[in-house]
């Protein structure tokens, strides 16, 4: 949805010279700064800034805009990069650009002379060498699963005097750690910059409070406040020129440094990192919590409460690599962290290399200037020899705190945490890290957490994050050159002022499902826990929330009804004031980018919850997959956070970005658009046979592959034009094909439901229909034809027209049959169905693969994809026929009806039924408020290319469509009449 509607609007807003050949009396020999669309009078450029620009080979870049909106501190971010070839040979390009370690890219586009590439994130099947795309800054190799920032990087070739545009997005959740949340965007472009621009935009349902611009942040980590960020000056000044708009419940900041400016703070590119912090204001209670369409966010930091009293163990890696600087800030931290600690705690050290020690064997002593002071002696008197024993390092120290627990004098409410610092992999004793984290569990019995920390490159950060996250807690790197001092005391700031444990956040029981984390070990100060999850009864008015826990010295239990529809008008309210603030966005000179992006990420905003569920729903399956025990229940977490990752279009480490790459010529100028032909001896496959069930015994094997085919993709500006190019279909199992077969996918339920609907020839049905509230409606038209020689059936029916009618802004419709489309919308075009082309006029646009499929997409958020069934020589029961497929449907609403558009936003369970008599058990489909019975069956998609199982409903549907069959019938192709009402209606 972003990326559609990020490349329309950019491309609108770009003159078709912009993006293909540029005049050649734009170029010389000699450096004109305005070939760099400098915002400044050429007299004042400094003579170094000159000569640096003239010296420069590589491609130049233009414009670097980011465009940020955080609403509800849920970041959406959009990169755009203009470069410039002003050279006659063609050049490499490469696009970088560093982005938050837990941040996902959502996604990437480059147009190239003229041409749309786009990216497409798919499943990884095996782990190999990526060429380019998204890679992790780290010295380590794939020892590291969670860096301190990450490098996205695509490189491609410019022709000769020609621009190249890339666009990038990628979403985070900001993590509220010390009180504040920060939010880090770099600046590291590796050179001067023509027209450099930042723009962020905070909505919060709450006050923004403690708003502050950092100075531009030079060190290598990204990470958030406290524990990785560089000292600051008590009252820092932003960097100049910051411009700060405040209000209350709306911030916009921008940074646009011109290229003097630039060339003051750095010549090299690499001004830093553009750091904000902030919170918000917060009331006493049960937290925020926000609904929209469907889906539901709370965010859960309650204050003032008093300090629970902590047990905590020390666990410091003195082998002979630590020494040097390493133990010597590992000590100043340490010297640190002993005045932190409070009456009322209980600590103890235990050093380890070959060998262990501890300070005060068998116990862990009270806080008292006395025991201060004899463990400032023993951490002053830390040597530095040997090799690394985590295992006997972690059992000593979980022994120590296990027996402590179990003593009398330890207090039933306090928390307990080992803190685990090591700068090495195990060397000594049990080096498999299988065994260590085996070793590691027995010996903690869930009775206490553990919290890691690595330092510096041979460290195998993959044990220490399992063995933190098997054992309720975090884990962080310091990098070899930070100031380990400062992190090792920022992270134990983090966790050393707990206020609540065993923390159980609860919702009305059958009104909400696949909720994320809400039982949580600990709660410290300054943090901030958020849940999301998915309603399933919309038409509720309340949702009743507790939430237990344990205090200091009692347990609370708090819970209060939360007024649904209240929070949706609030919710809709904000999400309207972050689409309003990104529209009034300024325009940066030369450029459309920022209305552009403004209006593509309001288009996403308007769906913030549920990606927010989706992006907290993937972190989740990728923890759960690190801490699962058995190889089937880490395969059962790794589907379902690909089927998620995939669902909402993220690269996680179980996805891959894939992007074709122009072909340049040896003269520079670039290879023409290839066109699809079909491959040599493909007349002679059986292509033409019908697509249906197993059963039917022929099933379809296609000329191609729907997934991995090649469309045309060209955004016209004014009047649409055919252009060729290339672009990837992705479509889902929401499908109508063959006799017509109906498949419909439910991934979260994780069943897949099919029927048959036995129409009659000339029948209009009503596929999808949304008409009052997206616009959308979709019928197809039915055809006859004889049954096969041999078959049960009499005749079959196939659809051999699918119109798409849209009512916003204007009416406009598209007519798709096996030999032609027809497109009504700015103009009145016929395009053969034989021939690879695209076109988009007003709100509609087509892409055609010759022979064999039709993409339409919708305002840039709903998208079908309509296969092309031909026969070369048919047989007499063979007819030219259609298949329809749902590819994304995001831009429909949840009123949308129709034989398959009632599913979209539907979850159905399955139930099975003990046998009773001679009846063997039976399963039934719970839908609503029905019980549909079922059988297993399996399906052909995808022009007969893959199989599915599906639970299949007999009799035309009966109960599992609202209605009957007869209510799905449109007067005419063209009918947007209101849904059917039916004797099972919603």
């Amino acid at each position: 949805m972003l990326l559609v509607l990020l490349l329309l609007t950019s491309l609108g807003c770009l003159s078709p010279g912009a993006l293909g050949q540029l005049e050649e009396s734009q170029f010389g020999d000699e450096i004109d700064l305005t070939d760099f669309d400098l915002d400044i009078a050429p007299r004042r450029v400094p003579r170094q800034v000159k000569t640096i620009l003239a010296k420069e080979t590589k491609p130049h870049i233009q414009e670097l805009s980011i465009k940020t909106t955080i609403i509800s501190r849920y970041a959406f971010t959009a990169v755009y990069c203009a470069m410039l070839n002003r050279h006659s040979a063609a050049t490499e390009g490469v696009f970088q650009f560093q982005i938050p370690a837990d941040a996902y890219v959502s996604n990437f586009t480059m147009i190239i002379g003229g041409r749309v590439y786009q990216s497409e994130v798919r499943p990884k099947e095996k782990r190999v060498k990526q060429e380019s795309g998204r890679s992790r800054n780290k010295a380590s190799g794939d020892a590291s699963p969670e860096p301190e920032v990450e490098v996205f990087k695509m490189t491609a070739y410019i022709p000769g005097r020609n621009r190249a545009v890339f666009l990038l997005t990628y979403e985070e959740l900001l993590q509220r750690r010390l009180g504040r949340y920060e939010h880090v965007t770099s600046l590291r472009p590796m050179q001067l910059v023509s027209r450099l621009s930042l723009d962020v935009t905070i909505v919060d349902h709450s006050a923004i409070t403690d708003l502050q611009v950092l100075p531009l942040r030079n060190g290598r980590s990204t990470s958030s406040s406290g524990s990785n960020a560089p000292k600051t000056p008590a009252k820092p000044e932003p960097p100049f020129p910051t411009v700060v708009n405040k209000q209350k419940n709306v911030c916009k900041i921008t940074f646009s440094p011109n290229i003097v400016q630039q060339a003051k703070i750095t010549t090299s590119g690499l001004l830093g990192d553009f750091v904000i912090r902030y919170d918000v204001q917060r009331d006493m209670g049960i937290g925020d919590i926000q609904v929209l369409n469907g889906h539901f966010v709370h965010y859960f930091a309650p204050k003032d409460l008093p300090v629970v009293p902590k047990n905590v163990v020390f666990v410091i890696d003195t082998s002979a690599s630590m020494l040097g600087t390493k133990i010597r800030q590992t000590k100043d931290a340490l010297f640190t962290i002993l005045k932190d600690l409070r009456p009322g705690d209980h600590f103890n050290f235990i050093s380890f290399s070959n060998k262990i020690k501890v300070w005060k064997p068998h116990e862990l002593v009270p806080v008292t200037p006395l025991n201060i002071r004899d463990a400032k002696k023993f951490i002053f008197t830390l040597a530095t020899t040997g090799g690394t024993n985590i295992d006997d390092a972690m059992q000593t120290g979980s022994s120590l705190l296990r027996h402590y627990l179990s003593g009398p004098d330890a207090s039933p409410n306090s928390v307990s945490l080992i803190i685990f610092l090591t700068d090495g992999r195990p060397t000594v004793g049990e080096v498999q890290s299988t065994a260590i984290l085996g070793n590691t569990r027995s010996a903690v019995e869930e009775k206490f957490c553990i919290f890691t920390i690595g330092i510096g490159n041979d460290v195998d950060y993959r044990l220490l994050e399992r063995m933190a996250l098997e054992n309720c807690g975090m884990m962080r790197r310091i990098n070899e050159d930070a100031d380990a001092s400062a992190m090792l005391k920022g992270f134990y700031d983090e966790i050393g002022t707990p206020l609540l444990s065993d923390i159980r956040i609860n919702y009305t029981e059958d009104s909400v499902q696949y909720v994320t984390q809400h039982l949580f070990t600990n709660y410290f100060n300054g943090s901030e826990m958020v849940i999301a999850g998915k309603l399933t009864n919309k038409s509720a008015e309340l949702l009743h929330v507790q939430v237990t826990a344990s205090n200091n010295d009692k347990s609370i239990i708090m819970e209060t009804d939360v007024p649904l529809k209240h929070r949706q008008i609030e919710t809709e309210r904000h999400v309207k004031a972050a689409t309003t603030a990104m529209a009034a966005g300024a325009k940066p000179p030369g450029s459309g980018f920022t209305q552009g992006v403004g209006a593509a990420l309001g288009s996403v905003a308007e769906d913030f919850v549920e990606r927010l569920w989706g992006f907290l729903s993937v972190k989740e399956g990728l923890r759960s997959r690190l801490r699962s025990q058995t190889s089937r229940e880490r395969e059962g977490h790794i589907q379902q956070a690909t089927n998620l990752s995939l669902a909402y279009h993220f690269l996680t480490p179980l996805t891959n970005l894939v992007v074709e790459k122009p072909e340049v010529l040896a003269d520079g100028t670039m290879a023409p658009a290839p066109t699809v032909s079909p491959v040599a001896g493909e007349a002679a496959s059986p292509a033409n046979e019908l697509p249906g069930d197993i059963e039917d015994g022929n099933p379809q094997r296609p000329n191609r592959k729907p997934g991995s085919q090649t469309s045309s993709l060209r955004n016209t500006i004014g009047k649409a034009e055919r252009r060729l190019a290339k672009k990837s279909v992705t479509i889902s199992k929401t499908s109508a094909d063959g006799d017509p077969h109906f498949v419909v996918e439910f991934p979260l339920s994780k069943l897949t439901v099919c029927f048959n609907i036995n129409g009659e020839p000339g029948h209009v049905l009503r596929l999808v229909s949304d008409h009052k509230y997206s616009g959308v409606t979709v019928n197809g038209k039915l055809i006859g034809a004889p049954a096969p020689p041999g078959s049960h059936k009499q005749q079959r029916t196939y659809f051999s027209t699918i119109t798409i009618v849209v009512d916003r802004p204007k009416r406009a419709y598209i007519e798709v049959t096996p030999k032609k489309v027809i497109l009504d919308g700015r103009d009145r075009m016929v395009l053969p169905c034989h021939s690879t082309v695209a076109v988009e006029s007003g709100a509609l646009s087509v892409s055609i693969v010759g022979k064999s499929n039709v993409t339409v997409t919708v305002g840039g958020n709903i998208s079908f994809v309509i296969l092309l069934h031909q026969y070369k020589n048919p047989a007499p029961y063979q007819r030219d026929h259609l298949g329809f497929y749902i590819g994304h449907s995001k831009g429909l609403s949840h009123n949308c009806h129709g034989l398959l558009g009632q599913f979209l936003y539907e979850e159905v369970g399955l139930a099975q039924l003990p046998a009773q008599g001679d009846t063997k058990p039976s399963s039934v489909l719970k839908v609503k408020d029905r019980s549909v019975p079922v059988v297993q069956k399996s399906r052909r998609i995808y022009s007969g290319t893959q199989s599915v199982d599906c639970w299949f409903a007999r009799n035309n549907a009966a109960k599992l469509i609202d209605g009957q069959y007869e209510d799905y019938l449109a007067s005419h192709m063209f009918d947007t009449g209101d849904r059917p009402h039916g004797t099972n209606r919603m």
